[in-house]
C-alpha cells in the first residue's frame, strides 16, 4: 500500500510503499479516506517525546476517518472514525491507505458530515467537548473564556460552549488567522495574546468569567487565572505557549477558584465514543466546526512541514 513513511526522527515522513497492515486478534482493517496531521504526531515523530522514540520505520498518524473492510465485530462497509497509538506504541497509524485498529477504537458514523471534516474535529473535539462538559462542568448561562481560540480545541470549545448556553465567549488568539477562525466558530469578542501578563489580563477585563479552557498555559494561563469570577474553573489541556504558569494564592482562595487538569487519556472508550458522537451531531447543524485544508497522501512531506512551521489556513486533513 501506499503510505507516509517515517525513516528519521525530526525529518517528515515521504509518500512510499509500506507492507500492508494486517488484522490481530480483536482488531479491524479500516480502509482509510481522511486523515489529520495532528500536533501529537509531530510530537511523537520527532523521537524527543515521553513515550520515546519509536522504532523506524513506521507509518505516523494517531486518528483518521474511513471504511471498514475486514472485521470479527464490526460489518464491512462500515463508516467509522477510529484511534491509534501510532509513535507511542509499536505499529503503523493512520497516514496510509489501510489501517489496523482495535476494535475498540473504532465509532462508527451515522451523520452527515464530511470524511475530512470529522478528521478536522477528531479527538480535539473529543478534548474540547469533555473539558467544559466532564471536567469544568458548565452551566448554562456561565460567562466562557477560550484560550488558544483558533486552534482545533479551541474552535470546538468556543462551539460547545454556545451550544451549552454559555451566556458569552471570548477568546484569546496570536493572529490575524487565528481571530477569524475563533469568530467564525462562534466567540462574542477576540483578544490579542501578547507577552506582557498584565497587559493582556486588563484587555481581559473584569473578573467575570466562571470558566476558562487552556489548551496554551504559560502568559495565557497566568491572566486568565486573575479573571476568574467567583467560583470559576480553569481547566488545562495542554502547554504549547509552555509548562509553566503563575497562579496567585490569594486570588484562587477569594474566589474559591479551582485550576484543572484534563487529558483524553482519562476517559473511558464509551465517554470518547459518546463525545464524539454529540459534537458531530452539533456538526451536523454548523454548531460547531473545525477550519482545515485538505491535502492528497502524495503530498504528505510538504503537508508535515506546513502543518509543524504553522503555515496553514486551518489543521492539514490528508485525503487517501
Amino acid at each position: 500500500m501506499r503510505a507516509a513513511v517515517l525513516h528519521t526522527h525530526g525529518q517528515p515522513p515521504s509518500h512510499a510503499e509500506h507492507p500492508d497492515p494486517v488484522a490481530g486478534e480483536g482488531s479491524s482493517i479500516v480502509r482509510v479516506t481522511a486523515a489529520p496531521i495532528v500536533p501529537l504526531d509531530l510530537l511523537c515523530a520527532s523521537g524527543t517525546s515521553y513515550f520515546g522514540p519509536p522504532a523506524l520505520p513506521y507509518v505516523p498518524g494517531v486518528q483518521g476517518v474511513g471504511v471498514v473492510e475486514e472485521s470479527s465485530t464490526v460489518p464491512a462497509g462500515t463508516r467509522v472514525f477510529f484511534a491509534t497509538s501510532a509513535g507511542m506504541t509499536a505499529g503503523d497509524g493512520s497516514l496510509a491507505e489501510r489501517a489496523a485498529v482495535p476494535d475498540e477504537d473504532l465509532v462508527a458514523l451515522d451523520v452527515p458530515v464530511l470524511d475530512a471534516a470529522v478528521a478536522a474535529i477528531g479527538l480535539s473535539g473529543v478534548a474540547g467537548w469533555m473539558a467544559l462538559m466532564w471536567r469544568a462542568r458548565m452551566q448554562a448561562g456561565e460567562r466562557v473564556l477560550v484560550l488558544g481560540g483558533g486552534g482545533a480545541v479551541g474552535q470546538v470549545a468556543i462551539g460547545a460552549a454556545r451550544v451549552l448556553g454559555a451566556s458569552g465567549v471570548v477568546a484569546v488568539v496570536r493572529s490575524d488567522a487565528s481571530r477569524d477562525r475563533a469568530l467564525a466558530a462562534g466567540a462574542d469578542e477576540v483578544v490579542a495574546l501578547g507577552p506582557d501578563t498584565d497587559e493582556l489580563t486588563r484587555l481581559l477585563g473584569d473578573p467575570t468569567y466562571d470558566v476558562v479552557i487552556d489548551p496554551v498555559f504559560g502568559v495565557a494561563a497566568t491572566a486568565a487565572s486573575r479573571v476568574l469570577a467567583p467560583g470559576g474553573r480553569l481547566v488545562n489541556l495542554g502547554g504549547s505557549s509552555g509548562d509553566e504558569a503563575v497562579f496567585s494564592s490569594s486570588v484562587l482562595r477569594s474566589r474559591t477558584a479551582s485550576v484543572l487538569g484534563y487529558t483524553n487519556n482519562a476517559l473511558t472508550t464509551d465517554q470518547r465514543r459518546d463525545a464524539l458522537t454529540a459534537v458531530l451531531q452539533h456538526a451536523a447543524v454548523g454548531a460547531i466546526a473545525v477550519a482545515y485544508e485538505t491535502v492528497t497522501l502524495a503530498d504528505v512531506t510538504t503537508a508535515w512541514t506546513r502543518q509543524s512551521t504553522g503555515r496553514t489556513s486551518g489543521r492539514l486533513v490528508l485525503t487517501i
